[in-house]
């Protein structure tokens, strides 16, 4: 079930969203800063988030070519936006931060995940 996928497009279009989002996430801009303080991600911690977003990168585009690898890849990515919005709730963050950044990226990574891997 979960070999090489015949589509390729979505995981380099969801590998490319993490990488650049990875790079703004470097030196956070405003936009995400605001989020990370909407859900109270402590300043010091924040150097964390640019490697497992480029490490998620990573896994989608080694994953073309090493089995199972995009797949649980994509799975870790739908978890991160899941623990997300958990935060996104428990800080009662419910603006742009929850429903723009954190809703639409769960979205995106299921559907990659579904149209990719269980298709």
């Amino acid at each position: 079930m979960f070999e090489f996928p015949e589509l390729v497009w979505p995981v380099l279009v969801l590998a490319l969203i993490q990488f650049g989002d990875a790079i703004m996430c470097i030196k956070p801009l405003q936009f995400i800063a605001d989020c990370f303080e909407g859900v109270n991600w402590p300043r010091r911690l924040w150097w964390i988030v640019p490697p497992v977003k480029f490490a998620a990168a990573a896994g989608l585009i080694l994953g073309l070519w090493v089995p199972y690898l995009a797949a649980v890849t994509c799975v870790a990515l739908v978890l991160y936006f899941v623990v997300a919005i958990g935060m996104h709730i428990a800080a009662r963050d419910f603006g742009r931060n929850l429903f723009l950044n954190a809703a639409s990226m769960l979205l995106i990574c299921v559907g990659v995940g579904v149209l990719t891997f269980l298709m």
